[in-house]
């Protein structure tokens, strides 16, 4: 039987029925005893803290009166954090304080006492705070997690990249630091990756070096190691990404591939910048099999999906996707494309980075270098007898008319372009050069999106808004607004978890088009799509606002409301 079981027995908080269910689920499901007895409905968990407060006279603490954060990367204890579901919330010469949620795991206790050299002196959380905490420290290593954190241990840190010795030595200036430099970056791409972060900033300044995830859109500070340290960590990234690392005058692009398992791995794309005081490196993670390409949880609602999958069906024509760096365009081409994914049709694509794998799909990875552009991977394409057809980014005439072509010709392309919005999409291709008619008689649809962060589901709180914000958004007084808690709880990330996407879906009529051959604006053809049923970006961020799922401030930070 546990220990905490016979305690709560003892103490007559439970009974032996309620025991045996509890042992039969710890054997099950794998948890520690607090977090199943809370989850179980037994006790919340400030009820269970109490209840232990009153039988070990171990007194309980508000878990964010602590830099817990600062205290765990100064002891470095990670690994013994994650495996005793035990918190380091002070640290002084001589004693810890140490924050438990389960009194009686005295191993736990005792690894701490050995591993610091100091005396614990305990103090209990409430579990839900305890593992929100390690959640946000450590990523997704408590409950559940996503195929590519899974069978991820300290030990795998020293095997991450793939990088022979034989590379490693030949850099002079740090060859007496290549364990600790090495161990420490991969910790810090490992982190990343559990936090599902989508890129890491190592940046060098006159007095500090700073490292910054980007969780859901956001840059988050997560370090902040000795500047002194700034060459050795930028030379160990360009050695692990197989770049020059003799040239620090010039950028360089390189990639990097993480091994996290016996089937699982995670490609990062690499960038190097000469700046004022060092070279920042930025790291765009590419983790297939973290993508979700449901199209029922992106965030269309019935009509846009609708729209989706009807220009999907159609045997030719273009299908556009637009927005901002880090909008989610790639998930959105690749939702259809997993669509279309049969063994029926010859689906080719052309990218630069390949960000998703999806088999069944021949990708093919752009290389400038070699003198692989878009525009050659399309011709190459076509004399392949394809069905359908990707190309990661429109960027120059020839790419464009070889795709409109393409599209004219029995084909069904997909792409991509940087623009505002869906309507200006077609000013940007004008501009390029592509001729109006070709631009009306080829597409078929274009979306424009953005990603705005979801409201924690566990934490939201009610916005009351004033009157004449109501009116000039145009919401209803029966319509119910929510707002970020100001300090988050123990399931989220300042408020908010996740992110959802904000779209504007445009198909094309025949109505469209003529006004594209008789050269209307950006304005004219927005306005009429939305005589048509189109909701503008600015429309689907406030559904998406009454409805529950983002805030006004998201949405303002996203779309720039007025």
């Amino acid at each position: 039987m546990s220990a905490l079981l016979n305690v709560l027995i003892q103490d007559q908080l439970i009974n032996s029925e309620q025991e045996s269910g509890l042992q039969d689920s710890l054997q099950n499901e794998g948890i520690s005893v607090p977090s199943l007895l809370v989850s179980e409905g037994l006790f919340s968990g400030a009820e269970l803290a109490g209840h232990l407060e009153r039988i070990f006279a171990i007194p309980v603490v508000d878990l964010y009166q602590y830099d817990y954060s600062k205290c765990s990367q100064d002891l470095n204890v990670r690994e013994l954090i994650l495996q005793h579901k035990m918190l380091p919330l002070a640290v002084t010469e001589y004693t810890l304080t140490l924050g438990i949620a389960d009194p009686t795991a005295i191993e736990g206790q005792d690894e701490f006492r050995f591993s610091t050299g100091r005396q614990v002196e305990l103090v209990l959380l409430d579990i839900k705070q305890l593992e929100g905490a390690i959640r946000r420290l450590y990523g997704s290593d408590i409950g559940e997690t996503s195929n590519s954190q899974q069978n991820i241990s300290d030990s795998d840190l020293d095997s991450l990249v793939d990088v022979g010795e034989g590379e490693i030595e030949v850099i002079d200036d740090i060859s007496l630091d290549t364990a600790p430099v090495t161990r420490y970056i991969n910790q810090v791409l490992l982190d990343a990756v559990r936090k599902s972060a989508s890129d890491i900033h190592f940046e060098p300044y006159e007095k500090e070096y700073r490292i910054r995830f980007r969780c859901d859109g956001m840059l988050i500070v997560q370090g902040n190691p000795p500047s002194h340290l700034s060459r050795r960590l930028s030379t160990r990234l360009k050695v692990m990404s197989k770049l020059n690392i003799a040239e620090r005058r010039k950028p360089q692009d390189g990639r990097i591939k993480l091994k996290l398992g016996p089937s699982i791995t995670v490609d990062l794309r690499v960038s190097t910048l000469p700046t004022l005081w060092g070279e920042k490196v930025v790291l765009r993670i590419l983790d297939s099999s973290s993508a979700n390409l449901d199209i029922n949880i992106l965030g269309y609602n019935e009509i846009q999906k609708e729209r989706y999958l009807h220009a999907l069906k159609q045997p030719q024509g273009m299908i556009l996707v637009t927005g901002p760096t880090g909008s989610g365009k790639t998930v959105s081409l690749y939702t259809g494309l997993s669509i279309l994914n049969t063994s029926e049709r010859n689906i080719s694509t052309a990218e630069d980075p390949v960000e998703i794998n999806l088999p069944g799909i021949n990708q093919v990875q752009i290389n400038p270098e070699s003198g692989l552009e878009f525009s050659d991977a399309l011709k190459a394409f076509l004399r392949q007898d394809p069905d359908v057809v990707m190309v990661g980014e429109i960027r120059d005439l020839e790419t464009a008319s070889i795709a409109i072509k393409a599209s004219q010709t029995g084909h069904l392309v997909l792409s991509t372009l940087h623009t505002n919005s869906a309507a200006e999409t077609i000013t940007r291709l004008k501009n390029m050069g592509v001729a109006s008619y070709n631009l009306a008689s080829s597409l078929s649809l274009i979306i424009a999106q953005r990603l705005a962060r979801r409201l924690c589901k566990h934490c939201k709180q009610v916005h009351e808004l004033r009157p004449e914000v109501r009116e000039h958004f145009g919401i209803t007084d029966d319509a119910t607004i929510y707002k970020a808690s100001d300090n988050g709880c123990d399931e989220c990330n300042g408020g908010y978890a996740g992110r959802v996407g904000i779209y504007e879906v445009m198909p094309f009529s025949h109505e469209l088009g003529v006004a594209i051959n008789k050269d209307a604006t950006s304005r004219q053809l927005e306005m009429l799509a939305q005589k048509q049923g189109m909701l503008s970006l600015r429309e689907a961020g406030l559904e998406k606002m009454v409805e529950g799922i983002t805030s006004l401030s998201e949405l303002q930070r996203v779309l720039q409301l007025d």
